[in-house]
């Protein structure tokens, strides 16, 4: 989309009323935007042999960026480590997301598999808790039991807010406290057997790491510590991306922001075509390789125009503070 910018007004996130059309239904769009017929046939399909490639490239892209880090052991290295640490813990994530609603593979015993065992437990994240907390974000977003409000209520905030926020996440406090919960999930009888899991994974981790490397600080400083930190930085700048300052609607428009995206911004932040966000929560049974062909349809449809997009996460983070 191209144009002139949309002036919107500093006081809210919402989208302009005018942004609103009322277009649908279409042939091929039911009411509630979701594709019907053949084009929901098409945008369903699982593509299982690349999602095994995604698998595979996000362990090898890991693992290769931290051994190559302890052969050159050299702190230029340190310092470019770290924050792709934090972007791979943004792909495990995603991965984890699309398992999560059962669209990572089309046998649901290899999703679940995979999703919990090569995905969601080495970067910390109990997946069937996760996947409970999820369902209710899309059931209702910003309703009484969203999960994840405190990450993207109340925006626009004032710019000192918004570097405490910040602050918090890049020295780590607000990764404490995600590790202090998983530590304190061993002490309960149902939680647990998940926590345990999660735990002996993270074992397997730094006595593999150390064993390939040679270097025992390898798990703990580019492991450990890029999860609480620079991963904490990304999944902020991401969720206000997605939903920051939105309210709960039967609109998908009112709840979620889409963005322009771009090579940084998907490198970085929003890999496998999660920028595509808007059209995700349109339709959850719509696989991230087809999100953005399921956007180009409710672009035709005239559902999302011009005047609803944000044309850079820049400009979106810029308007999240007063």
């Amino acid at each position: 989309m191209t144009g002139a910018p949309t002036i919107r007004d500093p006081s809210t996130m919402l989208p302009p009323a005018s942004a609103l059309s009322d277009t649908l239904p279409t042939g091929d769009l039911a009411a509630n935007g979701r594709p019907t017929g053949e084009l929901r046939a098409r945008l369903y399909r699982i593509p299982n042999a690349a999602n095994i490639a995604h698998v595979a490239g996000v362990w090898i892209q890991s693992v290769g960026l931290l051994a190559l880090v302890a052969w050159w052991d050299h702190p230029i290295g340190w310092i470019v480590a770290f924050p792709l640490m934090g972007r791979a813990f943004a792909r495990f994530a995603i991965l984890g997301h699309e398992a999560a609603h059962r669209l990572l593979f089309s046998n649901r015993r290899a999703n679940d598999l995979i999703g919990a065992w090569l995905v969601a437990y080495p970067a910390f994240v109990p997946i069937d808790a996760y996947r409970r907390g999820h369902m209710a974000h899309h059931k209702e977003e910003f309703g009484p039991n969203e999960p994840d409000l405190m990450l993207y209520a109340g925006y626009p905030i004032a710019a000192a807010s918004w570097r405490r926020k910040l602050t918090r996440d890049t020295v780590g406090n607000s990764g404490w406290k995600n590790l202090r919960a998983l530590l304190g999930a061993l002490r309960s009888t149902t939680a647990r057997p998940v926590a345990l899991r999660i735990v002996a994974w993270q074992i397997v981790l730094f006595a593999g790491l150390w064993a390939l490397t040679g270097r025992w600080w390898v798990y703990p400083l580019f492991w450990l510590l890029p999860w609480m930190t620079a991963w904490r930085v990304l999944n902020r700048l991401r969720s206000i991306a997605e939903h920051g300052g939105l309210a709960a609607s039967t609109d998908r428009r009112i709840t979620t922001h889409h963005v322009e995206q771009s090579f940084w911004a998907r490198f970085w932040m929003v890999p496998f075509n999660t920028g595509w966000h808007l059209a995700h929560h349109v339709d959850i049974g719509v696989p991230f390789a087809h999100l953005p062909a399921f956007h180009r349809e409710l672009v035709d449809a005239g559902y999302v125009t011009e005047e609803f997009v944000w044309p850079s996460y820049r400009s979106l983070w810029r308007h999240a503070q007063r």
